[in-house]
């Protein structure tokens, strides 16, 4: 097998054991904090911005998803495809470091004590990202961040309060990913590339939702979950599909 197969392969496969060996007691915490905010009417509220927004989509909408998760997204610190011109990353990556945007973005929605807040980024030190976080414990949110930890406390802090998102959350997951993220060293180019991050993100983010799954059907409130066509065929598939929406509609609509 080619080499760089090998050193991907061997990246990810370390963060998947370094997750099953570390942090499933932090996962468990999160799980039953998310499960007990969805069955008693509250929302588990969850931003990234940059690249954590895949982390964001992977928790819903998508097949094998359900309502109870917010997502929150701000084009302007995700809209990547562009790069270069109108919307293009020099302006997401300076936008995702103004001080003061994050409360901006809080005041559009309606929180209550009982809800929590999931925030994903694998350096944890991106003022809009910290702030959210401090938004959310003011409003007496539960903070869970999904993160790099050596990544963050070996990446200098940004915000004007010294603070990363690892000093302010209530809970720390951590991806495991390595420092910088990529992972493959091909000979002769002195870039690495690869990044692993999305691995980290994406495993923690389904162990949660199975996990929230099963507690919530232990609870008598078995989600809606939006299914694929192969599991239970295409028109009850999009019936599930619209019970779901629905579902997410009644559930968010303090937001709408």
């Amino acid at each position: 097998m080619n080499d760089v197969y090998t050193q991907y392969l061997k990246a990810t496969t370390k963060i998947v054991n370094d997750i099953a060996e570390t942090q499933m007691d932090k996962i468990e915490e999160a799980s039953k904090r998310f499960a007990d905010a969805i069955s008693s009417g509250g929302l588990v509220h969850v931003y990234g911005s940059g690249h954590s927004r895949m982390a964001v989509e992977e928790v819903f909408p998508r097949y094998g998803s359900y309502p109870g998760f917010h997502p929150i997204v701000e084009l302007s610190m995700t809209y990547h495809n562009q790069v270069v011109g109108a919307n293009g990353q020099r302006q997401a990556m300076f936008i995702e470091n103004v001080e003061g945007l994050a409360e901006q973005i809080l005041r559009n929605f309606v929180f209550y004590p009982k809800d929590v807040f999931l925030l994903f980024s694998t350096s944890g030190v991106g003022n809009v990202v910290i702030e959210m976080a401090m938004g959310a414990k003011q409003r007496g949110m539960y903070v869970v961040e999904v993160v790099a930890v050596e990544n963050s406390l070996k990446t200098p802090d940004k915000h004007s309060s010294g603070k990363k998102l690892i000093d302010i959350a209530d809970l720390v997951i951590d991806t495991c990913v390595p420092l910088g993220d990529a992972a493959v060293r091909v000979p002769d180019l002195i870039y690495p590339v690869s990044p692993t991050s999305t691995i980290g993100n994406t495993l923690v983010v389904n162990l949660v939702k199975a996990r929230v799954a099963e507690l919530l059907t232990q609870a008598g409130q078995p989600p809606l979950v939006l299914t694929s066509p192969h599991f239970i065929g295409i028109d009850a598939s999009r019936a599930v599909f619209e019970a779901t929406y629905n579902d997410y509609r009644r559930r968010t609509l303090r937001n709408q």
